[in-house]
């Protein structure tokens, strides 16, 4: 072909072969993963096989498989099957390997068998990231994100669902009588077989209903009164993007550095809401970073009275916002924020200038609540805009001092939670898109924390080679290993 580019001869005999190395450039990031792993302590992270054994068929080292699976996370090729055929057609990999290439089986079980190690080598990732100085603002974003398990929605049960299906059935079972009984009654010329196949049917479906009701027997045992058939740590969690459905999955938590956006700590958790993970995750996050002072920013769905006073015992500012839960707002009257404390007299301001003074104190879901109100609410102007009873009680909790505390800190940052939206969002958008839109290849609470620290740590070395630049991150790894 005359004017065009021609490559080679397929049957062309070079002389002397190009070496391996040549095809990867000095820029490439796989150099990157290479010298991370080769830098860890593999005995010490709790790797098995470190050590051959005297005995046996030899094993791939663990950092042979280890290398495999942080490119294949980097690349977005998650599965062990497709990973055993980068590995016979890739050069990347078989430069990382040395032309080793492990079966899927192999690459399937180091990942399930080694899962607490590979979280480990996560957070020592991090720990290099601390010692390369890009923790300095010592402030993080916290978020969580709903990811669908291997578990379909139909595949999931509660007991309202149980109650649902079995009406289904019964609506079904009753629908093939009546057919049997037309057929008795009219005797078309395949009366027998019909019936036959009628019977078939509804025999099919009485064992369905028997299967549901040990399936209620088990469920009336579990703590959260879900079952989920296939994964079974799996839940059904609502997500504001399906609004009104559920998905089976996990809620994964993370907490994201607000300047150079890396995850500093994770964690899995199959609880379909925030609200009691906001001090665990910050005091994770804050070890993670290895600071004293400390500040986190998270949405309302982590607003916790107790969650957010256990921050501030353990130093932690926080900047939370305040769900907007008022009746009487939505109603069009006056909510709490209208009355004023005053401090000095334990007693509250209403809009029309009476105090509201303490009266009793009650214990409330694990709260001590204190009640005020006045006694001349029958005589206010004001009353149809106040209240609908014979008069406002205002509750207040014993430390709402600290909830008070952390809104004016919130009024001074207008801008709080703009910068937390757009540092934590952007990771788990990122981490979905590298999925795609599927669901976790592993079941089971480990194995699952195991793929997100995979994807973690992959989504961290890249963020690391855009920061620094490939050599200086090399270096640092060299320097770790050293």
């Amino acid at each position: 072909m005359k004017r065009f580019i021609n490559g080679e001869d397929r049957s062309q005999v070079t002389l002397l072969p190009e070496c391996l190395d040549d095809f990867i450039g000095p820029d490439n990031p796989v150099r990157v993963v290479d010298a991370f792993v080769d830098a860890l302590d593999l005995p010490a992270l709790g790797f098995d096989g470190a050590a051959p054994a005297a005995t046996g068929r030899p094993s791939y080292h663990p950092a042979v498989i280890l290398k495999i699976y942080i490119y294949g996370y980097l690349n977005r090729v998650q599965s062990s099957r497709r990973l055993e055929n980068e590995c016979q057609r890739n050069v990347e990999l078989m430069w990382l390997t040395g032309r080793l290439a492990p079966d899927f089986k192999t690459i399937a079980d180091f990942r399930r068998d080694s899962g607490k190690a590979i979280r480990s080598a996560c957070r020592q990732f991090v720990t290099l990231c601390r010692q390369l100085k890009l923790f300095s603002q010592a402030v993080v974003a916290i978020d969580g994100s709903k990811f669908k398990a291997v578990n379909s929605r139909e595949r999931n049960f509660t007991e309202g669902k149980i109650d649902r299906r079995q009406r289904e059935l019964e609506a079904n079972i009753q629908r093939y009588l009546d057919a049997m009984d037309t057929a008795d009654r009219t005797l078309p010329k395949d009366w027998l077989v019909k019936t036959a196949r009628l019977g078939v049917k509804i025999e099919e479906l009485k064992q369905k209903m028997k299967e549901l009701d040990r399936l209620r027997k088990q469920l009336r045992e579990t703590p959260d009164g879900q079952i989920s058939m296939t994964d079974r740590d799996a839940r059904a969690m609502s997500t504001h993007s399906n609004a009104g459905t559920a998905m089976v999955g996990y809620n994964v938590q993370a907490a994201v550095d607000t300047k150079h956006h890396l995850v500093v700590a994770h964690e899995v958790t199959n609880i379909g809401h925030d609200r009691g993970q906001l001090s665990k995750m910050a005091r994770a996050a804050r070890e993670a970073m290895g600071k004293k002072r400390f500040t986190v920013l998270a949405d309302r769905g982590y607003f916790s009275s107790l969650e957010v006073k256990a921050c501030e015992d353990a130093g932690i500012a926080t900047y939370v916002s305040k769900p907007m839960t008022s009746n009487s707002k939505a109603e069009g009257r006056y909510s709490k924020n209208d009355f004023v404390y005053v401090a000095r007299d334990d007693e509250y301001q209403c809009p029309a200038k009476q105090r509201l003074r303490p009266h009793h104190t009650s214990v409330e879901a694990g709260l001590r609540i204190r009640y005020y109100w006045t006694d001349k609410c029958s005589e206010c102007p004001l009353k149809a805009k106040c209240t609908t009873g014979s008069e406002r009680r205002v509750r207040r909790w014993e430390h709402e001092a600290v909830l008070e505390a952390v809104q004016k800190r919130l009024d001074r940052q207008p801008d709080a939670m703009l910068m937390r939206k757009r540092t934590v969002e952007h990771v788990f958008g990122t981490l979905k898109h590298w999925m795609g839109w599927t669901h976790f290849l592993t079941r089971g609470m480990d194995n699952v924390s195991t793929e997100v620290s995979l994807s973690m740590l992959a989504y961290n070395l890249k963020r690391v080679i855009g920061i620094l630049g490939l050599p200086t991150t090399m270096k640092a790894m060299r320097l770790m290993g050293a």
